[in-house]
């Protein structure tokens, strides 16, 4: 299964802000820290929100957090969110699909896939939060 590029943005803000260990970060340090476009990672920042995910406060002090601990968050959730319930194959239109079995065996891939990211958590994945402060340059906006 190959995740969307919007999926791995997410994944990677979620990152950034477990390692920021609760201080409020901007959506420009996160798309510096990984060189990805600001407008494209606002629209996604929007959506964590709505979900969820992530904490917004506005204003001059403002900026972003974990809406919950990063121990509370699966990476299956997240994924989930982003990439939907479609299916990955469209068999619909197949003139075999009658008697193929092909659907059911990917339909059994995917839940194995996402059963494995429902066993990590965001905070599994940023365990070294003094490492991604060095790599992003996590900076304290006190």
């Amino acid at each position: 299964m190959k995740l969307s590029r919007y999926t791995d943005y997410a994944l990677r803000a979620l990152i950034y802000l477990a390692a920021s260990d609760g201080r409020l970060v901007s959506i420009r340090q996160i798309a510096e820290a990984h060189g990805i476009s600001q407008n494209h990672l606002m629209k996604i920042v929007q959506d964590l929100g709505s979900a969820g995910f992530i904490r917004t406060t506005r204003g001059r002090q403002g900026g972003l957090q974990l809406a919950r601990p990063a121990i509370e968050i699966t990476i299956g959730q997240v994924v989930r969110h982003t990439e939907g319930d479609d299916p990955l194959v469209n068999c619909s239109t197949c003139r075999i699909s009658q008697g193929c079995g092909l659907p059911a065996v990917i339909r059994q891939a995917r839940e194995a896939f996402m059963g494995v990211l429902d066993t990590c958590r965001l905070s599994d994945v940023a365990r070294m939060p003094g490492a991604f402060q060095h790599l992003f340059a996590v900076q304290d906006r006190s």
